[in-house]
Order: C-alpha cells, then sequence, then structure tokens
C-alpha cells in the first residue's frame, strides 16, 4: 500500500473500468514507480481496418493519458505471426510465413504511424518465443492442467482451473467440460479444452517445431501468457484488449497463467467495444471493412480518422456511418472532424500571434516529452478536457471541454503569458488525444464579378497615377464589404473583418 501512496504523490489519479471486478478502479503502478500493461496486438495475415485501430488508438490514448500525468510506462504489445490464419494465407500466397507476416507487419506499423501511435517498448512476437511457450505447457502438464492427445497436440484441461469463467462471468452451473478444440478461435456454446500445441499437419507445411510431445507449433492462446511472463512478470498492472478477446482468448490467458503460476495475473482488464460500420458489425470475414488506405484514398488522413475514432466512449459502440441515404461513400463523421480540427488550428494561430517572437514557442516548447507532468494550473482553461479523461477515458467528454474553452478564451484579450499558459494546456490535451494541429490552408474566397470589376478599374487608375479615381473607386469597394491591398506587380482582395 505504500508502494501505490507514492506513486499517486507524482501522477493524477485515473479511474478507468475494470472488466474483471465491473467497477471504476483507480490506475496506480504495484510497484510504485512504472505501469506495467499488456495488449493484445493484431494478428499479421491481412491489413488492419479501422475496426481494429479503433482498440490501438484508444489504448495509446490511455498511455498518454497516464504519461502526461506524470506516470512512467512499460507498455508491451504482441504480434501473432503464427496460428491457423497466418499459415493458411502464407501457404495461400506461395510465401514463406516469415516474409508473409513481415510484409504486414510492415503495412501495420506504417499505418500505426500515420495514426500517431506511441511505439510499445516492447513488441515480442510468437514465433521468437516458441521455447518459453513450451516451458509453460511443461509447467502445466507437470502440475496437472495439461495433457497430450493421441496425435501428439496438448490440451488444457479446463475442469482443473476452479475459477475459469470469472473474468467473463460464466455461471459455472452451465459449462460443459471434456471437448477438445483444435482450432486456435472457437464457438461460445460450451467451454472446451483448448489446443497449447498442435501436432503437425500436412496443411501446416514446413511450420512445425519439435518439442517434447512430436513436431507442430503453438495454439493461439498461448503465446500471451508466455509473452508476459516474459516482459512483466508472473503479475503485472493491466491487460487490455477488445471485447471479443474476453471470452475465450482472456479466459484461457488467466487459466494458463494462474495454473501455472500460482499468482493472480493481471490486477486490471480494460476491454474495448466494436466499431460498427452503417449500423452492422465490421469485420474481415464480412468484407465490410476499410482500412487506412480507402480512408486517405478518400481524401481524408489518419488524423481525421484518429479523430472519429477517439469521439465515442471506449465502452460503447461506435457507429461510423461511410455512405450517404442514396449510398455513396461520403464520410460524414470524417468530414465533421476536418471541421473540428480546422477551428482547433484557427485558435492555435490565434494564440500563437499574441506571443513575442522573442518569447515564441517553438514546435518542441509544446511537444510530448516536453509537457509531461505539466501541472494543473499550467493547463488553463483546458484543465477540464484532461480531468475528463482521468474519469475512466471519457474522451467525448475530453473533446467536448475542449470545445467549450475554445469558445470562452479569447485570444484577443490575452496577454504574452497568458497566451502561453491556454498554448500550452491546449497542446497538454491535444498530446493526451494524440490530435495533431493540422496545418491551415489559405482560404480561397469566390470574388463577385462586379467586385473584380471595380478592382481592375481601381488598378488601372493607380497605374495611370489617377489617384483621385483610385480613392473613389476604393471607397466603393470598402463599402460593398471589401478591401484591396496593393502590391508591386498586382493586388489582393479579402472580405473585411
Amino acid at each position: 500500500m505504500q508502494n501505490r501512496a507514492v506513486a499517486a504523490s507524482y501522477a493524477p489519479m485515473m479511474k478507468l473500468y475494470d472488466t474483471l471486478s465491473r467497477s471504476l478502479r483507480e490506475v496506480t503502478p504495484r510497484d510504485g514507480r512504472t505501469y506495467r500493461f499488456y495488449c493484445c496486438g493484431p494478428t499479421v495475415y491481412g491489413p488492419a481496418h479501422i475496426g481494429n485501430f479503433r482498440t490501438f488508438v484508444l489504448q495509446d490514448v490511455f498511455r498518454r493519458t497516464i504519461e502526461l500525468g506524470g506516470l512512467p510506462t512499460r507498455h508491451v504489445r504482441n504480434l501473432t505471426d503464427v496460428d491457423d490464419k497466418t499459415i493458411r494465407d502464407s501457404q495461400a500466397a506461395g510465401q514463406t510465413l516469415t516474409e508473409f507476416t513481415h510484409y504486414w507487419t510492415d503495412r501495420f506499423h506504417r499505418d500505426c504511424a500515420r495514426l500517431n501511435l506511441l511505439t510499445p517498448h516492447e513488441e515480442p512476437g510468437a514465433v521468437d518465443h516458441i521455447p518459453q511457450q513450451i516451458a509453460l505447457i511443461e509447467t502445466l502438464m507437470e502440475k496437472g492442467h495439461a495433457y497430450r492427445s493421441d496425435d501428439g497436440s496438448v490440451y488444457y484441461k479446463v475442469s482443473s482451473f476452479d475459477s475459469y469463467g470469472r473474468l467473463s462471468h460464466l455461471d459455472r452451473r452451465e459449462l460443459r467440460y471434456g471437448t477438445a478444440v483444435a482450432d486456435d478461435e472457437y464457438e461460445k456454446d460450451s467451454v472446451a479444452d483448448f489446443a497449447l500445441w498442435k501436432a503437425r499437419k500436412p496443411e501446416d507445411g514446413d511450420n512445425w517445431w519439435d518439442s517434447p510431445w512430436g513436431p507442430g507449433r503453438p495454439g493461439w492462446h498461448l503465446e500471451c501468457s508466455a509473452m508476459c511472463r516474459e516482459y512483466l512478470g508472473d503479475t503485472f498492472d493491466l491487460h487490455s484488449g477488445g471485447v471479443d478477446l474476453i471470452f475465450p482468448h482472456h479466459e484461457n490467458e488467466i487459466a494458463q497463467s494462474e495454473a501455472a503460476t500460482g499468482c493472480h495475473m493481471a490486477d486490471h482488464w480494460f476491454h474495448l467495444t466494436h466499431l460498427l460500420v452503417d449500423g452492422g458489425k465490421m469485420s474481415k470475414s464480412l468484407g465490410n471493412f476499410y482500412t487506412l488506405d480507402q480512408i486517405e484514398a478518400a481524401g481524408f488522413t489518419g488524423n481525421e480518422l484518429r479523430y472519429v475514432l477517439i469521439s465515442a466512449h471506449y465502452r460503447q459502440p461506435l457507429n461510423f456511418v461511410a455512405r450517404d441515404a442514396d449510398g455513396k461513400e461520403t464520410f460524414p463523421a470524417l468530414a465533421g472532424a476536418r471541421h473540428a480540427l480546422e477551428r482547433i488550428a484557427k485558435f492555435d494561430a490565434a494564440l500563437r500571434a499574441r506571443i513575442p517572437m522573442e518569447q515564441g514557442l517553438s514546435s518542441d516548447a509544446t511537444g510530448y516529452d516536453q509537457l509531461r507532468g505539466l501541472p494543473a494550473e499550467e493547463r488553463g482553461g483546458f484543465a477540464a478536457a484532461f480531468d475528463g479523461l482521468l474519469n475512466d477515458l471519457n474522451t467525448p467528454e475530453a473533446l467536448g471541454q475542449v470545445f467549450s474553452a475554445l469558445k470562452e478564451v479569447k485570444p484577443a484579450e490575452l496577454d504574452a503569458e497568458a497566451a502561453r499558459r491556454e498554448r500550452r494546456g491546449l497542446h497538454f490535451v491535444l498530446e493526451a488525444l494524440g490530435l495533431r494541429v493540422p496545418e491551415l490552408k489559405e482560404e480561397s474566397v469566390e470574388v463577385p464579378e462586379a467586385i473584380r470589376d471595380l478592382a481592375e478599374r481601381r488598378w488601372a487608375a493607380r497605374t495611370a497615377k489617377d489617384w483621385a479615381s483610385a480613392d473613389v473607386l476604393r471607397a466603393e469597394l470598402a463599402a460593398a464589404g471589401w478591401e484591396m491591398k496593393d502590391g508591386r506587380e498586382g493586388y489582393e482582395l479579402s472580405p473585411k473583418g
């Protein structure tokens, strides 16, 4: 308890919903120093879709929030590079498993960069941790939690683990045991003994490893238990993933890990709800998913997509509306995100204009590392936005508070020091959300033909040094609401005010 108090003294206390206890719980490191958490990463057999990235983006906001609050982290996210899907699709592509998964891993990393995701401190892959997985199976077999089948596969004996089902809150009276399921993923209508080691099959090709039980490869659920223990120890602070992983994947992880170590696996379980598309589930199997490449091909940016993905609370489904009533892909939410980000950019520019150059804020003065631990009193009108994130990672509340501050704070009324404080507060919250301030583009203004005619006549009068006529025509332009600025080679027209 003393260690937790130390952690709370230098980091704002965040409360986050815990799937296991079904309650809001404080986010504090068990060692009092570093918050250690694990996120289930992608299966690298194709492009990640924006539904996958909703999970990764919100996990990124979680990390940013506690780091900017002053709490160091150790973030581990795995890569699933051997399972039923990667083997099946690499064989179909005529590539080795390594060639195939490296290609999709590189694609995933490029998408992460475009969405402004922080890089995990560790990103282990399943193939590189086969020895750790074999050792874990050996421990489970020694303790009576696993058994070898006739074909050389090894299964976890679910009935041997008394607390199985507590994460997903399954009623143990309704559980049916004894069926051994070899598939990495299976239906939820029963509780099955799941594969820890899958014996080599002809369709696996060259994708097999030696083990005490014969050639084969690990089951999907095993890798996370092995890598959590390798990088975070027997017990760590938080485990995260999409809600679809609660059962069976995370339930199976708990059974494997806790049966092997005798320790509880994670203090906190953080799960994120699905993204819908046009009101329906988005998935690769249904073929109705969007990738970041498709979003950019439609003319939008990763920054605008990130804004949309954080616009709803992580425990509520987000409906990504892609098509209008006529079925055309218009992406109205992305258009709204562009407008919102432009408002932020204009406000940021107005604040920057109030700061003399000798006090100027270079871009690094409002960067991520420079803003860590920024005191609440230095966040100006944006303090409430960060408080929203501390309350169960309430991203829509945080965004709402950002725009409330944009209405309430008047840059033109601020002195240089106040403008500096408000700008740092704005960037502090934007860094927590992972949003970039877009570059402002010069707005093209359509000039009415009559106004253009007046301007041309005035320019001709000025060129002829007919100053009296030029002044009269300038006055007519002003009366019509237009301002004309003269240059050496021509003029510029802009609406007044």
